[in-house]
């Protein structure tokens, strides 16, 4: 398949600094992701001091 004539070049300089953009770009998603994971994890994971479904808690019954 040919280039279209008219489809536009970029130099050198401006295609650089295009792949450091999406570089940046890349590394700004990923850490988004990331944080958005972790804070997904963060609802969901019980509470320290919260007893867990289905545990045997006695010290409540024997009041």
């Amino acid at each position: 398949m040919t280039e279209r004539p008219d489809t536009p070049r970029l130099t050198d300089r401006a295609e650089a600094a295009r792949q450091e953009r999406l570089a940046r770009e890349t590394e700004a998603l990923r850490a988004n992701l990331r944080r958005r994971k972790q804070q997904s994890r963060a609802r969901t994971a019980p509470a320290p001091d919260a007893p867990t479904p289905g545990s045997s808690d006695t010290s409540r019954n024997e009041a």
